[in-house]
């Protein structure tokens, strides 16, 4: 069968690398895949092994967000991790090249190659270029918050039209922190991807070059017998978690890394996150929150510059191993930077703030968002949106189309949002999501009624409410779960097997 594809027997004493391509024409993100996997083939072969392509799915969150189809996002994690494994391992692979883009191919991508241990590395797509309009940078970001701005009245139908048809001009993940670039951003940090891969935009011609080089370096970790897990280390994650803290990255990245080091056999916590959250300043000026974008970081030195500033503080570990052969550190030394630039800085404004106020509550994400655009949601109020956790959703659907109406609507600092739900990279404002225990397990969330006081004390990392303890007994003891959204399919599946966000809703 094999010969039957081309294979000689001279090729059969070779190694045989799988290469796991999520090129789809779903989404921006992934159009443009196939050429980075032609090049890695390319790269596999002149190293002397054997290529063998597959393919597997990808949900686009920018597409489906807002709609019923968002459910399917972290869903798919599972689905990507699992059909790359079922290929390698059914296949007898040796080694292993991941090549992705959109936001859960590339936790589900490093859930493969941990779970798997086989020599592989991850390869990035690229992100997207910014679009122009009006003379400025814009991207997805502004398309979904001038949303609530039309909902308002600052924005006329013409102007959100044009914006949007400009916000996306081609290939590439989305332009900002956002879940892919973040994740990209950790997966380099991490060791499991050649430097600069996170940040050399997709357009980029050194993205084909990366990607023959990506062929080759599998090639010399098949040699030297180097696995994930010996890359995949304690220390690696703590580098990942600083680095994301340090450039305001997707609140994301804490669900999926939880999910990488249970696979990983890494021992990971929330405490860890807190833990190195505490002692790491913020220090980049990258949308959601900031300026800029993958692809401005890019032309100063991308991700290398802000880990230089931040190993020179002895805030990573610069000992940790790499896909290179070298440490964090030796590849740091051979990157150059441009020093002088303005997206890596102090940066002010934390959000230490106090919130308190009523609670309105909304079961599910489509009825706050609606009560937003009719403008019934004011300053002062804490917003509720609980029954969409891992298993209440099911599939922790993202809340850009409910945050990016209330930051439109000139909200973003008088208006918390709570949620057993996830929030998009390009979410951003005073928000809590992936509270825990879920309300469809009965968790204190699911016992809020509308008006009940909330605080939100970020500076305490507190989450109360103003009820007594006999209050909330009573109200537990008339709690009833509400009945599945799904009975049949993959999401009744999900639902049934996943865990809890606060151990990355992983599948048991």
């Amino acid at each position: 069968m094999l010969m039957a594809m081309g294979i000689t027997h001279e090729d059969m004493e070779k190694p045989f690398v799988a290469i796991a391509n999520l090129a789809s024409d779903v989404t921006p993100c992934n159009v443009h895949l196939s050429r980075f996997a032609n090049g890695a083939k390319e790269g596999v072969r002149a190293a002397e092994g054997i290529p063998f392509e597959f393919g597997t799915i990808t949900v686009s969150d920018g597409i489906s967000m807002g709609t019923e189809g968002m459910k399917t996002s972290l869903v798919s994690r599972e689905v990507i991790a699992d059909s790359i494994e079922l290929v390698t391992f059914g296949e007898r692979m040796d080694g292993l090249i991941t090549i992705a883009g959109c936001d859960k191919n590339m936790p589900g991508c490093m859930m493969a190659l941990a779970r798997l241990n086989v020599p592989g590395i991850f390869m990035y797509g690229g992100s997207i270029m910014p679009g122009q309009y009006n003379g400025r940078d814009v991207n997805i970001q502004d398309v979904f918050e001038a949303v609530g701005a039309y909902a308002k009245g600052d924005v006329t139908f013409e102007e959100l039209r044009e914006l949007e048809c400009a916000a996306c001009p081609g290939e590439g993940s989305c332009a900002g922190l956002f879940t892919a670039n973040t994740m990209s951003t950790a997966i380099e940090v991490m060791g499991m991807s050649l430097p600069g891969d996170a940040s050399i935009p997709a357009i980029d011609p050194r993205k084909l070059g990366e990607a023959r080089d990506v062929g080759r370096t599998l090639m010399r970790l098949l040699e030297e017998d180097v696995r994930p897990r010996d890359i995949m280390t304690k220390q690696a994650f703590e580098n990942a978690i600083t680095v994301g803290v340090a450039m305001g990255g997707s609140t994301n990245i804490v669900l999926h890394l939880l999910a990488i080091a249970n696979e990983a056999g890494v021992p990971l916590g929330l405490e860890d996150f807190e833990r190195i959250s505490a002692g790491t300043p913020y220090i980049a000026d990258m949308k959601p929150a900031g300026r800029y974008v993958m692809a401005d970081l890019s032309r100063y030195g991308g991700i290398a510059l802000v880990m230089k500033r931040l190993l020179a503080a002895g805030l990573l570990h610069g000992d940790a191993m790499t896909v290179t052969g070298k440490t964090v550190a030796q590849n740091l030394e051979g990157i150059t930077v441009i020093d002088d630039q303005p997206i890596i800085t102090q940066v002010a404004g934390h959000q230490e703030r106090v919130y308190r106020g009523p609670a309105r509550v909304f079961d599910q994400e489509p009825a706050a968002f609606q009560a937003i655009q009719r403008g019934e949601v004011k300053a002062g109020d804490i917003v509720i949106i609980r029954y969409e956790g891992p298993k209440g959703g099911p599939g922790m659907q993202e809340m850009l189309g409910v945050t990016a109406a209330i930051v439109g609507q000139g909200l973003g600092d008088d208006v918390a949002l709570v949620t057993d739900g996830r929030f998009s990279g390009a979410s951003h404002g005073p928000m809590v999501g992936h509270v825990a225990p879920e309300a469809a397990v009965g968790g204190p969330i699911a016992l809020l009624r509308e008006g009940d006081e909330v605080t939100l004390d970020i500076p305490a990392r507190q989450l109360n409410v103003k009820l007594t303890e006999e209050e909330m007994t009573d109200r537990r003891a008339n709690w009833q779960p509400l009945p599945p959204n799904y009975t049949t399919g993959a999401l009744a599946k999900y639902a049934k097997l996943a865990s809890s966000a606060s151990e990355g809703a992983i599948t048991r």
